[in-house]
């Protein structure tokens, strides 16, 4: 049977939110503390099955950690150089690609590896072909146990570089982090070259900033060409504070926009490091008021409207925008958005599905949809694909007069486990 969590109307939003660490930086901090020379205090880590699945991985890899009871403090024991596992290993990975890429490129260092890296079924339909390509030019031996270009991978390292890397830039931005985040600690200088317009690019900008943190330095030639010097060390910082996950934030966001009162969402900032911010630049295009502070972010409730955009760097929350849409005037084109295809499910294909349920017509091409709101949106059951994301757009249904219905709730535990209790804690039904 089904697991099905039904969310009651809400006739106003209103309150405020202590946002959860940011997944994204969650992870590439774990990783890079873990490639460390020195101890690293993290603060505010991610408590999510993504972070766990990083975590049970370096464990298994022989890094040492002290984690909090909370799981929200984590002390990383610095490897000060590459992973050298001592035996065979078999990885599971769930359905984390903030896992599975970078950790592909860091295994591919050691030249006595013998891993697998596998997990969910879903992840298995995820490509990973273009990394392996790039990895392989530079030494890497790394060969398909199942269907060719998709995980499972067995890796046995020998990767030990080139003087000019290539990689594929269309798909996911995540390939192109895997790459600068082990160049740096082979032995000579690396020119990255990307083929195809990057997609993401502010998720590169999280991972460069990082890596700058961490006492490294790259050279980004207008996301075109990235430039990295060899033999250097990754070096603590001694303490990393986890910003609130901006991705997360924009559910709050919408919310408030669509129905508030005002929502304060705290432990972020317009200063954040995260593209995901750039999510309240196109909810003001939209008609939300939006106010700052010198560690939080406000949202308040204003007529909507609808935009026509390009949200190829924010394909994430480009999805709460689609939901949003349906309480806004107008018809909404949200562009450049293939890579919807490749996340954690067709995300294109899912949201289309869900979105014409409400009573709205949709339109899709390759790379955009194209949103003609309902005059009244229907009660429905969604569908969720074990998609933590769709789980939590769509949870924005119950600010119109209809309640819905939300299959798998769940999977949410990918990213924001309490999620649906944090949603409920800002809402006020009659």
């Amino acid at each position: 049977m089904k697991n099905i969590l039904n969310l009651k109307p809400i006739h106003k939003i209103k309150g405020s939110i202590f946002l959860p660490g940011s997944k994204s930086i969650s992870n590439r901090v774990l990783l890079l503390s873990a490639l460390a020379k020195g101890n690293t205090k993290l603060i505010n880590l991610l408590n999510s099955d993504d972070i766990n699945h990083m975590l049970n991985a370096l464990k298994k890899l022989n890094i040492k950690f002290i984690l909090s009871k909370s799981k929200t403090e984590c002390l990383i024991i610095g490897n000060n150089g590459i992973f050298k596992p001592k035996k065979k290993l078999k990885l599971f990975l769930g359905n984390a690609g903030t896992v599975i890429r970078p950790l592909t490129a860091v295994l591919s260092l050691n030249s006595e590896c013998d891993i697998i890296l596998t997990g969910e079924p879903r992840m298995k339909e995820r490509p990973i072909k273009h990394l392996v390509d790039s990895l392989k030019n530079g030494g890497a031996i790394i060969n398909y146990l199942e269907k060719k270009n998709f995980p499972p991978i067995h890796i046995k390292g020998g990767f030990q570089g080139t003087k000019i890397l290539e990689i594929e830039g269309s798909i996911s931005s995540q390939f192109l982090t895997s790459l600068l985040i082990i160049c740096p600690l082979i032995k000579q200088n690396t020119l990255i070259n990307i083929t195809n317009n990057l997609v993401s690019k502010p998720y590169i900008d999280i991972t460069i900033k990082l890596m700058k943190i961490f006492g490294i330095h790259v050279e980004n030639h207008n996301y075109q060409q990235f430039k990295i010097s060899g033999q250097q060390n990754y070096i603590s910082p001694g303490k990393y504070i986890i910003e609130g996950d901006a991705s997360s934030a924009s559910y709050f966001l919408s919310a408030a926009a669509i129905k508030g009162g005002t929502v304060k969402l705290n432990n972020i900032n317009k200063n954040s490091i995260q593209g995901d911010i750039k999510y309240v630049n196109v909810l003001q295009k939209m008609g939300a008021i939006i106010n700052y502070g010198k560690n939080y972010i406000s949202c308040t409730k204003n007529t909507l409207k609808s935009i026509n955009m390009d949200l190829n760097n924010i394909p994430d929350v480009a999805m709460t925008i689609a939901v949003t849409s349906l309480f806004a005037k107008g018809i909404t084109t949200i562009k450049n958005i293939y890579n919807w295809r490749v996340k954690e499910t067709d995300r294109l294909k899912a949201m289309s599905n869900e979105l014409k349920k409400t009573g709205a017509k949709i339109i899709t091409g390759y790379d955009y949809i194209i949103i003609y709101p309902p005059k009244q949106i229907k009660e429905v059951i969604i569908e969720t694909y074990n998609d933590h994301r769709i789980a939590m757009c769509f949870s924005l249904l119950s600010l119109s007069n209809n309640s819905v219905s939300i299959i798998n709730p769940n999977c949410t535990s990918k990213t924001y486990p309490n999620f649906f209790k944090d949603f409920k804690k800002i809402s006020i039904y009659n």
